[in-house]
């Protein structure tokens, strides 16, 4: 499904490559919208192996909704985890906001608790893999600044610097998007030493339904060999998801019709 991974474009620019060519606006538009709109809304069975830096591995299988209250603008996600067993019956829900930062929340069925992510907590580990919080619903698409670095004849090479450097661990990323699909390939994230810490690919694509999808996608971390890698099955786009399905009461109740 689009969700992912992963590999999540944000921000707007007004830099041209030529007159002939996309502006580096309209790339960033529309590899935005390849990665997170497409249909109107979409589900699909995912499943995480989360590698530590000791080599231990961890599982996670878990179903994830997704409905656009607008193309291109505001959307949500409700997201059930079914596997292994410590983390059966967890939620995580996402009203994502295209002006504003989003509202997540958590559901800890251990502890009959809903926890809200605040919004500080965004880019730390979602469930104890190496993808963010903010990875699931993707970047804002004010936070950063878009320069063109290259482009081949097959990818753009777009380089990215956040606005406010304080609220961030990066201090600029590079992003590879696939000019035939417009879909981000490659996102190599750069400390504040220089160093590649952290990058997320799009391992696989498919056409499902006439969309470009990514079906696979991984995070690595290269100082420390760990890595998380997340598969997509059963891609279904348009099956008219009702706005209700996405409430805090699906956080306790899960709409089990719209997550088979």
């Amino acid at each position: 499904m689009k969700l992912l991974t992963s590999l999540f474009i944000t921000a707007l620019a007004t830099t041209s490559i030529n007159a002939n060519e996309l502006s580096v606006d309209e790339i960033i538009k529309r590899a935005n919208h390849a990665a997170f709109y497409q249909g109107d809304d979409g589900s699909s069975a995912a499943r995480m192996k989360i590698i530590d830096e000791q080599g231990r591995v961890q599982m996670r299988q878990f179903n994830v909704l997704r409905r656009d209250i607008e193309d291109g603008g505001d959307q949500q996600f409700l997201i059930a985890f079914s596997r292994p067993s410590d983390v059966k019956g967890m939620m995580f829900r996402v009203e994502k906001h295209i002006t504003t930062d989003d509202d997540r929340w958590l559901f800890l069925p251990a502890l009959d608790l809903v926890k809200r992510i605040s919004a500080s907590d965004k880019r730390t580990s979602f469930v104890g893999s190496h993808f963010y919080y903010e990875d699931i619903s993707g970047r804002n698409t004010s936070l950063d600044s878009f320069e063109l670095i290259e482009q081949t004849p097959t990818h753009y090479i777009i380089k990215a610097v956040p606005k406010d450097p304080s609220v961030v661990e990066f201090a600029s990323y590079m992003v590879e998007i696939k000019k035939d699909v417009m879909l981000p390939t490659k996102i190599s994230y750069t400390n504040n030493n220089g160093d590649v810490y952290r990058i997320i690919e799009a391992k696989k694509i498919k056409v499902i339904d006439g969309y470009p999808t990514v079906v696979s996608s991984q995070v690595s971390l290269p100082l420390t060999g760990a890595k998380t890698l997340m598969q997509f099955k059963g891609v279904k786009y348009n099956k008219g998801i009702p706005q209700t399905v996405f409430s805090e009461r699906s956080l306790r109740n899960p709409p089990k019709r719209w997550l088979k």
